[in-house]
């Protein structure tokens, strides 16, 4: 709850997410697991290569469209952030993944976890990968390609579009600093 209580949301929209999210942390004892119905935070991210020119994107086994890496909290994480990472090592098999700190954005988003649906509750962040890394397709992934983070491809949705440009956006500003 703490990263969600600091974090500064860039936009009014950001942050009545971010005030939703904490509200259902609250609200509901088992928020952060998978075994709450009602709806549970995820961790995931934007996985840049080293020129921040492309996006490394999984296509989903059962969503079957193209998606960022990440996925459901375990116990053994210690921080959302550390759930983003573990996520997107796992997923890209890339080993070196520099997270920023930060999340950079947060998602609302209908899922089948549970008889009747439920929500995650995605806390996003931005992973920039080393240099020449190369990936490996992992059991939970249809595929896994690198597209230039100005031509996403077609089966994906305006979700990971905001994430990608907000990803985009955050690491030149950091270039520029």
């Amino acid at each position: 709850m703490r990263v969600l209580g600091e974090w500064a949301a860039p936009d009014d929209a950001q942050d009545r997410l971010r005030r939703e999210f904490l509200g259902h942390l609250h609200s509901y004892a088992d928020g952060m697991w998978r075994e709450c119905a009602t709806g549970h935070l995820t961790a995931s991210a934007a996985v840049l290569d080293a020129s921040r020119s492309r996006v490394l994107l999984t296509l989903h086994t059962k969503v079957k469209a193209w998606l960022q890496l990440g996925g459901h909290c375990e116990p053994s994480d210690l921080s959302l952030r550390d759930a983003a990472m573990r996520e997107a090592t796992e997923e890209s098999g890339i080993t070196g993944l520099r997270m920023l700190p930060s999340p950079v954005r947060l998602d609302r988003h209908a899922v089948r976890c549970h008889p009747g649906g439920s929500h995650h509750l995605d806390v996003q962040y931005v992973a920039i990968a080393p240099a020449g890394a190369r990936y490996q397709v992992s059991a939970e992934s249809d595929d896994l390609r690198w597209f230039p983070v100005e031509a996403l491809p077609d089966r994906t949705d305006d979700a990971l579009r905001r994430l990608v440009a907000s990803a985009v956006a955050l690491t030149r500003e950091r270039a520029a600093e």
